[in-house]
């Protein structure tokens, strides 16, 4: 029995989540003072935390070079493992909500501006209908802002064409784009096959990466390009005739019966197919709430294609 209890007491942890806290916000924050205001706390109070953890492993995990603190190799390697512990402290606290809570009261879903507004409307209509006490919160995104509102803990879930290393998920449906203009744009002027160097003597229309870690390179290298924030900004853009884009077929299904937008014929085929995933933030720990929109989402897609 004895050497149980040493044997309990040597696995017990001597260090507080509350100190591995304090310890990742300095380094987060860029300093003790900074920290303190991130946590609503006093800085003596995240001082004496970070030198408590440092005191009870026997470690420095900062060092002074010139007049700035930074971590030293030991530093980096707890700073490294405590990122992973407060993660999943946070992913097992917001389960235990949730399950204690039954259905989500609010679920965050990031959407690419590319998948059917229509379709996301009617998943959400009925997924409403079943649970009307659910809040839905819908950020609508390009390229990075989804992988990356995953990352941040801003969702529960996204549709989105860019999947972030090591979250859970599975193929939803592609997309198909096709590049346009106005009619009396003197690409469709030209009446005949266009080449890429066609394209390169005209103004070409992009809608902007709403991630923060945007890559800035260009399918296209044009010299006269607007990147645009709105997707609706673009598509009326191209409508009256500002430049060329290309544009998911659905988005613009009015504007080419309308006889606004008029498809281009680029040699070598002009269609590019985007693949859209549905991304969990954390499909272990997700409620049923966020699992039941995942599954209309799945559904209605899986519908629609097989029309």
């Amino acid at each position: 029995m004895a050497a149980r209890k040493h044997s309990e007491s040597r696995s017990a942890p001597r260090i507080t989540l509350d100190q591995w806290r304090c310890f990742a916000a300095v380094v987060n924050a860029g300093g003790y003072a900074q920290a303190a205001v991130q946590l609503h706390k006093s800085q003596s109070s995240v001082t004496y935390a970070v030198q408590k953890l440092e005191s009870s492993l026997g470690i420095k995990a900062f060092e002074l070079k010139g007049r700035r603190s930074v971590l030293t190799p030991t530093g980096q390697m707890l700073y490294r493992r405590a990122q992973v512990l407060l993660e999943d402290a946070g992913s097992l606290e917001r389960a235990a909500r949730k399950v204690s809570a039954g259905w989500e009261t609010e679920i965050s879903i990031a959407v690419e501006v590319i998948f059917p507004t229509w379709l996301l409307l009617q998943c959400l209509d009925h997924f409403s209908n079943e649970s009307p006490q659910t809040r839905i919160e819908v950020f609508e995104t390009v390229l990075g802002g989804a992988p990356e509102a995953i990352e941040k803990g801003q969702v529960e879930l996204a549709v989105s064409a860019l999947i972030p290393a090591g979250y859970a998920s599975e193929p939803l449906s592609p997309v198909r784009f096709i590049p346009v203009a106005n009619p009396n744009h003197p690409l469709h002027r030209m009446d005949r096959e266009l080449s890429m160097q066609d394209l390169r003597k005209h103004r070409h229309l992009v809608v902007r990466d709403s991630g923060s870690r945007r890559d800035k390179r260009a399918q296209i290298e044009i010299d006269q390009r607007w990147t645009l924030t709105n997707m609706s900004t673009s598509i009326g853009a191209a409508s009256r005739g500002y430049g060329f884009m290309w544009l998911p077929e659905d988005k613009i299904r009015a504007e080419l019966a309308e006889g606004s937008l008029k498809k281009l014929p680029i040699r070598g085929g002009s269609e590019r197919l985007v693949q859209l995933y549905l991304v969990f933030a954390d499909r272990e720990a997700a409620g049923p709430g966020t699992l039941r929109l995942a599954e209309l989402l799945r559904e209605e897609t899986e519908r629609i294609r097989s029309r």
